[in-house]
């Protein structure tokens, strides 16, 4: 009896060990060229084609394999196996078992796909291209053949399917390491990093998982336009932790703190009236930036580089990394600032200007610039003089200094006046000869017949040009005996005319003319002048002392000598 139970046990062991569908244990039987015979201690063999193997060639007789059983018997009476399918459902479970247990899994990417990567991890499963890293990399082809941890983010029984990440392990592993250094160090640690990042403010430092900001001001001591000046991507920096925000996960880092301050006893090392050499580093619009030592730079402005030249840039007179020498004008320790002047290494010309420029001093110069009340002349380079438009001419009344000047003439002047503060020089042309007016009663007396040109015509009457370039007026009641009513019927410009002299004002720098007393006699003539004097403004002729004032404002002799 004990031995017909143990038998019919056996029978059931077997009968339950070569379950269709279950996975059971076999050996290699025989070697074939495509294929190989597998024993699983059942009646029958069963065959598995070589291309289920990773490598065929290394398998050998009696290797023991794990395979799926299909079918107990086929056609041929052999047991159908199949090692991929046992295989397959094994590694399902494992992927099942680690996605519950939120898990890692390893697995070697296959190929490059739409969308992201295909990686077999037992089965065929799919990474998305924003899952590869933190930053989706452009190049997916570097991955393939590279074996590497996951995290199952997502199965599909039914398909079959599984979804990967790389991302996730990253950022916590990142997370754990920015942990790991936010609670290791303290403000003030000097940390070795690498630049990751630069931008214009600054540069972003890989610190071993977490990202601190060099900020530019606080690289160098010596100023920086743009911080790729000093630093490259995928430098490996020493840096020191100036601030530390562990709830927001932020380091401020530094180069400069850990360097010795140039700033910090400026004052007793450049001292105000030291005589200083540098190099011109940077050329601005308003000035330019000399390097006196390592982290120090002082600033020339633009008006401290000449005493008298008209310098409109820098660039103009210096060139980046010229050797210069300045002196020290002043110091600003808490501005980190030191302005600098080379106009200051030589004597001013203005301290001696009246000794060189005395006042009645006969100059020559060349126009520079004109405006309306006046003409620059440039006596030397960087020195003006300023003629006043009144100062012109004793006799004529000019209006503007292109009347009688243009642009880059040369003349002859006088000095008569000098205002050293403010660093001005006044000339004169009308200096260079005697006052005309001064002599006048020897040269017009009332009643004396004289001779000139018609220069101007207006409503009131013509200015005529007598001799040494004085002018006289005519008013319109003096041109004929018969009445006139349009100046311009009567006279033209250019036309020679003879004239008694019926006044004279020295004081006012006027004289009277009038034509039609050209052939009166002493008591006609007198007469006139009489009844010039009692004309009141508003009768109908208006006088001539009226009309003196109105060539004030209409009259300029200058344009009607230029019409001549």
């Amino acid at each position: 009896m004990a031995i017909m139970a143990e038998l019919q046990q056996l029978i059931a062991n077997s009968v339950k060990n070569y379950r269709e569908g279950s996975i059971v244990k076999g050996h290699i039987l025989e070697v074939r060229p495509r294929e190989f015979l597998v024993d699983i201690g059942y009646k029958s063999e069963g065959v598995i084609p070589a291309s289920e193997f990773d490598d065929p060639s290394e398998v050998e007789v009696g290797d023991e394999i794990e395979v799926l059983l299909e079918r107990l018997e086929n056609d041929e009476g052999m047991v159908v196996l199949s090692k991929e399918k046992a295989a397959a459902r094994q590694n399902w479970e494992k992927i099942v078992s680690v996605f519950k247990g939120e898990g890692l899994i390893k697995g070697k990417v296959k190929a490059v796909v739409k969308g992201g990567l295909t990686v077999n991890v037992g089965v065929e499963a799919f990474l998305p291209a924003s899952q590869i890293d933190i930053i989706p990399p452009k190049d997916l082809q570097q991955f393939v053949a590279n074996t590497y941890d996951f995290k199952i983010v997502k199965i599909n029984e039914d398909r079959k399917n599984v979804v990967l990440s790389r991302r996730e392990i990253i950022e916590q592993e990142r997370s754990e390491k920015r942990q790991r250094f936010l609670s290791s160090v303290n403000v003030g640690d000097r940390v070795q990093g690498v630049v990751k990042n630069i931008t214009d403010f600054g540069a972003f430092i890989d610190l071993d998982g977490i990202d601190g900001l060099l900020h530019v001001t606080d690289m160098s001591w010596a100023r920086l336009t743009h911080p790729g000046e000093l630093l490259k991507v995928g430098q490996q920096i020493d840096v020191q932790i100036l601030d530390i925000n562990k709830d927001k996960e932020r380091v401020s880092l530094g180069i400069k703190q850990m360097q010795s301050n140039p700033w910090d006893r400026i004052e007793e090392r450049f001292p105000v009236g030291q005589k200083i050499k540098g190099k011109v580093t940077s050329l601005m619009p308003y000035g330019a930036f000399v390097q006196i030592e390592e982290g120090v730079e002082g600033l020339i402005h633009v008006s401290e580089l000449s005493w008298t030249k008209r310098i409109a840039r820098p660039s103009d007179v210096l060139t980046l990394g010229q050797e210069i020498e300045a002196l020290v004008l002043g110091v600003n320790k808490e501005e980190q600032k030191i302005s600098l002047g080379v106009r200051q290494l030589e004597p001013n010309p203005w301290d001696e200007i009246e000794v060189r420029y005395m006042i009645g001093k006969q100059v020559k110069g060349k126009v520079r610039n004109m405006t309306a009340y006046g003409a620059f002349v440039e006596l030397e380079e960087g020195i003006d003089g300023m003629i006043h438009v009144s100062d012109l001419s004793w006799t004529r009344k000019i209006n503007h200094p292109s009347e009688v000047l243009k642009k880059g003439d040369e003349l002859e002047a006088v000095v008569i006046d000098i205002d050293k503060v403010n660093q001005r020089i006044s000339l004169g042309i009308k200096q260079l000869e005697n006052d005309p007016w001064k002599e006048i009663d020897g040269k017009f007396k009332i009643g004396d017949l004289v001779k000139g040109t018609v220069t101007k015509i207006t409503n009131f009457g013509a200015f005529v040009q007598l001799q040494d370039d004085i002018d006289g007026l005519v008013h319109i009641s003096q041109i004929s005996e018969d009445r006139v009513d349009k100046v311009k019927d009567a006279l033209k410009i250019g036309q020679e005319v003879e004239a008694r002299v019926i006044k004279v004002d020295k004081a006012e720098r006027r004289i009277g003319l009038s034509i039609k007393a050209a052939n009166y006699d002493q008591d006609a003539l007198r007469r006139e002048a009489e009844t010039l004097d009692t004309l009141r403004p508003g009768e109908d002729m208006v006088g001539l002392a009226q009309a003196f004032e109105f060539a004030e404002e209409e009259y300029r002799p200058g344009e009607g000598k230029k019409k001549k």
